[in-house]
């Protein structure tokens, strides 16, 4: 079994998200390496991953399961083909008898078969949890587990496989391709099997009944026979069926022979074609999703990791337009004037940071700005109306600022008597990086004429203590 570079990308990528969910992973000097090692972030997000996985020691297990896999696979399929046998032996015959319940004996060919197929559809449609308990679902955890061997990471290869086929919506059709290629070599040996125990030893195949009536089983043979008779498979007439319990008719060769080849043609159209077709069917699904594995970079993990990057980044303004004149800072509320009161606003933050902020003093009003001209003509509006003496906008501090922050920076300004920027810090962010991120601010606002407004970083509570 080979596994694709882009999918063995995907789930390396998939299993540093899981393994971080227990806490952030030490990655400064790894993402200097992957920054510089790629020019965008799909690129980067890979690089970080690949290093990552391999201080984790993932890759040697992922060769590990690719090995495994195959086998474990046909080892599967081997215990499901000698249940197979021994089902049908005993149905055939097994205990030295040659006189085969022949309704009986399909019922016992097809039941399980039908009763996994049934569950396999209803699972697709209504639960897919349900997986788990699937031949695919045992095979995806045996490889887990043989890959993982003593290093205990097998459970978070699973996890990563697992998450990733659910998120790409491949996860019935991935283990269902495995649960059906087992059923279909299970019973194209099953048939070879059937046929050659028919074509070298004499079966009396016949009918049995305490309660049913001979019409309802004339019926039954006529309509489970309309289908392989499109293949070209005979169908046994009602003469047939209704002699069939009658010693001398059902030992007749040519009637013998229509009941061997009814029953081998229901078999195959009924047992071995269905999983035949539904193998095709989930690898062309597969197929056509296999581009939805690569990681989403809209995913709040990966936007947090895009951000730690962006931060990496030298200094640059977006929009700039090094011709534009600078314009003159704009005039505050003089001293006296407004109400001695503090607002804080938030200034397009991601959506993954918490707003307000958690143990912001009651006396304090929070504020939320999405960028939209009117949320902030309503927030302007109301700062007009309140007057207040201090305004602390929080911004991201990975973001880059442009001429849109500069000019909604200068409309708060005039409302208000000192206006300071609060630079919120992704998630995990370390100082170093804060400091960059403070110091990018900074000369932005130094070069926009806005060099009065103070940027800090930390915490709210920090920046409010250094707000006079």
């Amino acid at each position: 079994m080979t596994i694709r570079p882009s999918l063995r990308a995907a789930l390396l990528a998939e299993a540093v998200r899981c393994a971080e969910r227990a806490g952030p992973l030490d990655d400064g000097d790894v993402l200097r390496t992957a920054w510089a090692a790629a020019p965008d972030g799909a690129g980067r997000l890979q690089v970080r991953a690949r290093l990552l996985a391999e201080r984790l020691g993932l890759p040697p297990l992922i060769e590990r399961a690719r090995a495994w896999a195959g086998v474990l696979l046909l080892a599967i399929a081997a215990l499901v083909l000698v249940a197979g046998l021994g089902l049908a032996d005993r149905v055939l015959g097994g205990g030295g008898s040659r006189q085969i319940n022949v309704m009986a004996a399909l019922a016992g060919l097809l039941g399980l078969h039908a009763l996994t197929l049934l569950a396999w559809v209803g699972s697709v449609l209504f639960a897919p949890g349900a997986f788990r308990l699937s031949l695919g679902g045992l095979w995806l955890l045996l490889t887990a587990r043989v890959a993982g061997g003593r290093q205990g990471q097998g459970p978070l290869l699973l996890q990563a496989a697992w998450q990733s086929l659910a998120r790409a919506r491949l996860l019935p059709w991935a283990l269902g391709l495995a649960s059906h290629a087992v059923w279909a070599l299970a019973f194209a040996v099953a048939l070879a099997w059937l046929l050659f125990a028919l074509a070298f030893h004499r079966y009396t195949l016949a009918w049995e009944t305490t309660i049913l009536s001979p019409g309802f089983f004339v019926r039954s043979v006529q309509a489970l026979g309309w289908l392989p008779a499109q293949l070209g498979f005979p169908v046994p007439d009602a003469a047939t069926v209704l002699a069939a319990t009658s010693a001398p008719s059902a030992a007749d060769p040519a009637r013998q022979r229509s009941w061997a080849l009814w029953l081998t043609g229901c078999l195959v159209v009924y047992g071995l074609l269905p999983r035949l077709l539904l193998v095709a069917l989930c690898a062309a699904v597969c197929r056509a999703r296999r581009g939805a594995l690569q990681p989403d970079l809209s995913d709040p993990y990966y936007r947090q990791v895009l951000a730690r990057f962006d931060a990496l980044a030298p200094s640059r303004v977006v929009e700039a337009d090094p011709g534009r004149p600078v314009q003159p800072a704009p005039q505050p509320l003089p001293p006296g004037e407004g109400a001695d009161l503090l607002l804080v606003v938030g200034f397009e933050l991601p959506p993954e940071a918490p707003w307000p902020p958690a143990g912001l003093p009651p006396e304090v009003e929070a504020l939320a700005v999405d960028g939209s001209a009117a949320q902030r003509s309503a927030l302007l509006d109301r700062l007009a109306l309140l007057r207040p003496r201090r305004v602390l906008v929080a911004c991201d501090a990975s973001a880059s600022p442009d001429r849109g922050t500069e000019r909604f920076l200068r409309a708060v300004a005039v409302h208000c008597g000192i206006l300071q920027i609060w630079l919120v810090p992704p998630a995990g962010t370390d100082p170093a990086r804060s400091a960059a991120s403070a110091a990018r601010w900074k000369a932005w606002l130094s070069d926009c004429g806005l060099a009065q407004i103070a940027a800090h970083g930390g915490t709210w509570a920090e920046a409010l203590e250094r707000t006079p």
